[in-house]
């Protein structure tokens, strides 16, 4: 259980982030994936991240210091944030550019709508952090609004669609931020890699 987080900062590069002397978890998705409900589920405090009915909110690198151990990352979303393509391109740019080159980031989790068939940008994006041997665990969200048979049927698609380009499977969680499903499995994770 998280005691307490607070936000620490906002950068637009990565070279101005905080120190990198705590292990640091980055939480990435598609707009409109919940990533802001699940980042306020997770440290219990519903004012945390920014949520909002308009995708795309989170345009900065924000890190939050979780009980003075370890970095919440909430990273840009990608996907169809009504943004420009510009804009769109400078966020990616600012992600990619953190994910290769921040030393202490121990796990990027990257959240997947278990509502919806594979998205193309989704493998992309985990096929890219394959590539680049980036730790990474899969974070399926809003399980609340599907019945048990229907999730069950999705996952194994985005596992199927995965198993055609890797050998084993990332770490994966069943989440939703209303019924506060998975959080607890999600932190036991992070205090596994910095116990």
């Amino acid at each position: 259980m998280i005691i307490q987080a607070e936000f620490q900062c906002s950068n637009t590069d990565w070279k101005k982030c905080p120190k990198a002397d705590l292990p640091e978890f980055a939480f990435i998705g598609r707009s409109n994936v919940g990533k802001s409900s699940l980042i306020n589920a997770l440290a219990n405090n519903k004012k945390l991240a920014k949520t909002s009915s308009t995708p795309g909110k989170t345009r900065l690198i924000n890190h939050f210091l979780v009980d003075k151990r370890w970095f919440l990352v909430d990273l840009p979303g990608y996907g169809y944030a009504k943004a420009s393509k510009k804009s769109r391109h400078i966020w990616g740019e600012m992600s990619s550019k953190y994910l290769q080159n921040r030393e202490n980031l121990m796990c990027t989790f990257v959240l997947i709508d278990v509502r919806l068939e594979p998205q193309k940008n989704d493998l992309e994006f985990i096929n890219w952090c394959g590539e680049k041997q980036l730790p990474i665990a899969i974070i399926f969200t809003k399980s609340d609004k599907l019945k048990a048979g229907e999730i069950q049927s999705n996952i194994a698609g985005f596992e199927k669609s995965l198993l055609e380009y890797w050998e084993e499977l990332p770490p994966r969680f069943l989440t939703s931020s209303v019924k506060k499903n998975g959080l607890a499995e999600i932190l036991e994770y992070i205090n596994g890699i910095i116990s």
